[in-house]
C-alpha cells in the first residue's frame, strides 16, 4: 500500500534516529519515493549522506536556501508529499508540533503538510514518555489526526527498562500500510457519529447527566475521518477536541441532539450512535435556584428515543451502529436493543470492568449483529477499537453489496 507514494521522512534528534536508515531502505524497497528531513541534532546522530544514499535524493537540513536559490521548502517538500512519517520524534519536535512552533524545517513542514497522513513514533527515556505535559502534547496531535505509532517497552539508551523505545521499523512500515489502506475504504461516505453525554436542567445551577466522557465517539470520529469518511460528529459537552476537518455540532440536551441528528440522518450512509443520551429529563426546568430543602421530589418524563427514531427512519443502504453499556445481562440487553431498534450492529460493553468503563482511554467490547453473531474486541486503546468497530461495518456493508 505504500507503492507509488511521496514519503516525507522527518528525522529529529534521537539516539534511535540510526533506526530511521533501515524505515527509509524499506520505503525504498517498497517502491515508495522518499524525500528526508532533518533537524540539527538529528544531524549529530546520524550523517545526512547516509539518508541521501539510502533515498537517492538530497537531504534537506536547514529552512534556509543556497546563495541565489529560492525555494521555499516546506512548501515545496509538503506539494510533494502524500505521507509524512517523523521519526523518532523526540519530547521537543512532539511540543512544538503541538503547539504549532515553527523554528526549523521540520516543525515548519509539519505546520505546512495540509491534510495528508501523518505518524509519529515517540522515542525517548522512561521518565520523560510518562511526563504528563509530553502524554498531553501527544492527546493534542492524536485529536488532530496525527497517527501516534506507539513505542516498544524494553532496555532504554539510559539503561533503564520501560517504553519509550522507538517501534521498529518494520512495525511502523506495517502501521503506515495499514493506515493507508484503511484510508481508502470510507472514502465518499457521510459518516455521523454522535458523543458524549447530555445534560438535562433542574436549574440554573445543577442538570442530570451521565459518566460520559466522549472518548469513544471521538475516537469513533477521528478513525473515520483517517479512513476517507465525510463526518459529522455531533456531541454533547465534552472536554475534548473534534477532530480536525469533522463538521463539529455541539448540543446539550438530548432533545437538541434529537433535532440535529434527525435532521440529518436522511443524507448519512454510516450513523453510529455512540452518544450516552439521557433518557429522562426534568418535567419542569425551574427558572430560579431551587433551595435546599429536607425533602425534594422531582418528577422526570422521558426523552425522546434517538436511536429508535433512526431505525424507524432507516434508508435502504444506510448502515445505523448502537452502543450498549450495561452491567449485566450484556448479550440478552444489547440483543433486544438490536431488535427493537433495527440496528446492523450493537456495540456492547460492561462498563463496571476496569479500563472498559467511561472516562478511560481503553475498551473492551462485544459486537453483535442480527442472527446471533458475536465478536470480541479484548481490552484495547480506544482508538484501536474504533478501527475494529469500522473494519466490522465495512465487511457488514461489503457482504451486503
Amino acid at each position: 500500500m505504500v507503492k507509488g507514494e511521496n514519503i516525507l521522512l522527518g528525522i529529529s534528534g534521537g539516539i534511535a534516529a540510526y533506526k530511521a536508515a533501515e524505515l527509509c531502505r524499506l520505503f525504498i524497497r517498497e517502491n515508495a519515493a522518499v524525500q528526508v528531513v532533518m533537524t540539527a541534532n538529528a544531524c549529530k546522530f546520524i550523517a545526512p549522506l547516509t539518508l541521501q544514499t539510502l533515498s537517492n535524493n538530497p537531504v534537506y537540513t536547514s529552512i534556509f536556501s543556497e546563495a541565489g536559490a529560492f525555494n521555499i521548502k516546506h512548501i515545496n517538500l509538503t506539494n510533494w508529499a502524500t505521507v509524512l512519517v517523523v521519526t523518532p520524534a523526540t519530547a521537543n519536535i512532539i511540543a512544538k508540533m503541538a503547539y504549532g512552533l515553527a523554528d526549523d524545517l521540520l516543525s515548519t513542514t509539519f505546520l505546512a503538510r495540509g491534510d495528508i497522513p501523518t505518524f509519529l513514533a515517540p522515542a525517548m527515556n522512561l521518565a520523560m514518555y510518562n511526563d504528563s505535559v509530553l502524554q498531553q502534547n501527544l492527546s493534542l496531535l492524536k485529536d488532530r489526526g496525527v497517527i501516534i505509532v506507539e513505542p516498544d517497552t524494553g532496555e532504554l539508551a539510559c539503561g533503564v527498562v520501560g517504553k519509550g523505545r522507538m517501534a521498529e521499523p518494520s512495525a511502523i512500515l506495517e502501521l503506515v500500510r495499514f493506515s493507508l489502506k484503511q484510508q481508502k475504504d470510507l472514502k465518499g461516505l457521510k459518516v455521523m457519529v454522535t458523543a458524549g453525554p447530555t445534560q438535562e436542567p433542574l436549574d440554573p445551577v445543577r442538570y442530570f447527566s451521565n459518566y460520559s466522557s466522549g472518548k469513544m465517539g471521538y475516537a469513533l470520529a477521528r478513525a473515520a475521518k483517517a479512513r476517507g469518511g465525510e463526518v459529522i460528529l455531533v456531541s454533547g459537552p465534552t472536554s475534548l477536541t473534534p477532530p480536525a476537518g469533522a463538521n463539529f455540532k455541539e448540543v446539550k440536551t438530548a432533545r437538541e441532539m434529537y433535532r440535529v441528528v434527525t435532521s440529518l440522518s436522511a443524507e448519512m450512509d454510516i450513523i453510529i450512535k455512540a452518544a450516552a443520551v439521557a433518557d429522562y429529563r426534568p418535567l419542569r426546568t425551574e427558572i430560579h435556584k431551587i433551595k435546599k430543602s429536607a425533602f425534594m421530589e422531582i418528577k422526570l418524563e422521558k426523552n425522546p428515543d434517538i436511536l429508535k427514531t433512526l431505525g424507524e427512519k432507516k434508508r435502504k443502504g444506510q448502515t445505523l451502529v448502537g452502543f450498549a453499556a450495561e452491567t449485566q445481562d450484556l448479550l440478552d440487553n444489547a440483543a433486544k436493543k438490536l431488535y427493537e431498534k433495527n440496528l446492523d450492529l450493537i456495540v456492547v460493553n460492561d462498563v463496571s470492568q476496569p479500563g472498559a468503563g467511561f472516562a478511560v482511554d481503553t475498551n473492551a467490547v462485544k459486537l453483535l449483529l442480527p442472527g446471533g453473531f458475536v465478536e470480541d474486541i479484548p481490552l484495547a486503546p480506544k482508538d484501536e477499537v474504533a478501527h475494529k468497530i469500522l473494519d466490522k461495518i465495512t465487511e457488514i456493508r461489503r457482504e451486503r453489496r
